[in-house]
């Protein structure tokens, strides 16, 4: 089991998983460049968690028990010393993480793991810095790390099978989902996000919407089906024929953009149609539909309340 962590990188992201796992019961020590920085850190931590009581969105006791599991470090290497597991969470840039995974890599433990909080850079490309390569991968989490749930958990070619289960098992304890993906660049969610991204500065540009009105729609329409059904679900649900029709539609007007998935024609080819069929990318039975529907109407109504009562999002266009 994993009980003594270690973040390297106590900015907002690295902040953030310290605060995961201390409200998990982790002991966790915080490092930065300086134990200025990291004593900084620190505070900004127990003071955004008093912020988060004061709303209700943490139990009220998460301040006092931040303060108490969480210590600075006066140094990278005595953070990483003596405990079970590291974050590297440092900027983005691949010779700064390099160069603070090598000195990491060099002052752990040697049956201590190490991952990486990198949102696109590959971790093979990273290994190498790594002393003991095998104990190291990719624990991707999002911002903000305390509230979103879905962690990217990335091995490379050279990482230990039981590396990434325990890692797993960690966040599943601290209430998150990691979800084992190959490694890539980008992994999964920084493809999808820019991808999505990338179509709608297009439609910008091409002066069909505003930004307002695409976000307005992009929340409202489909993005309002996203906390409850995945791109696969969705299309399952819709029909894959219908998919289909619909991706040779826009590949005929935009023929440099859009083309159907080979993935695609062939399950529509063999007759797997999804739902209705029995089997697509899913194997959710006809039968279901019912139950699914009903499924639907509850977690759709709630959402609604749940935007009706929050309001509007305080951005301006």
């Amino acid at each position: 089991m994993i009980e003594t962590t270690a973040i390297v990188g106590a900015g907002y992201m690295g902040g953030g998983i310290a605060q995961v796992l201390a409200l998990a019961g982790r002991r966790v020590v915080l490092a930065d460049a300086n134990a200025e920085l990291a004593a900084a850190g620190r505070d900004r931590i127990v003071r955004e968690a008093e912020g988060h009581a004061r709303r209700r969105i943490v139990p009220a006791d998460a301040p006092g028990v931040i303060a108490e599991r969480v210590t600075a470090a006066p140094s990278i290497e005595e953070a990483v010393a003596d405990v079970d597991f590291i974050e590297e969470a440092v900027p983005e840039v691949p010779e700064i993480k390099r160069e603070t995974l090598a000195r990491i890599g060099a002052s752990a433990r040697a049956d201590a793991l190490i991952g990486t909080n990198t949102s696109t850079i590959s971790i093979g490309s990273l290994a190498g810095a790594v002393d003991r390569p095998e104990r190291f991968l990719g624990v991707h989490f999002s911002n903000p790390a305390p509230f979103v749930p879905g962690v990217e958990v990335i091995p490379h070619q050279r990482t230990d099978a039981s590396a990434v289960d325990r890692v797993v098992e960690m966040l599943a304890e601290c209430g998150k989902v990691g979800v084992p993906i190959a490694d890539v660049t980008g992994f999964v969610l920084n493809r999808l996000q820019y991808a999505l991204f990338g179509e709608a500065a297009r439609l910008v540009e091409e002066g069909v919407a505003s930004p307002e009105a695409i976000d307005l729609i992009a929340r409202t329409t489909f993005g309002f089906r996203l906390p409850f059904f995945g791109p696969f679900a969705i299309a399952d649900i819709a029909g894959l024929d219908v998919y289909d029709f619909c991706y040779r539609s826009l590949g005929a007007a935009y023929p440099d953009r859009f083309s159907a998935p080979d993935v695609l024609r062939e399950k529509v080819e063999s007759g797997e149609l999804g739902m209705k069929s029995g089997r697509g990318f899913l194997a959710t039975a006809p039968e279901s539909a019912p139950e699914l529907a009903a499924y639907r109407d509850q977690a759709y109504a709630a959402l609604s309340a749940l935007l009706h009562r929050l309001g509007d999002p305080p951005v301006t266009y």
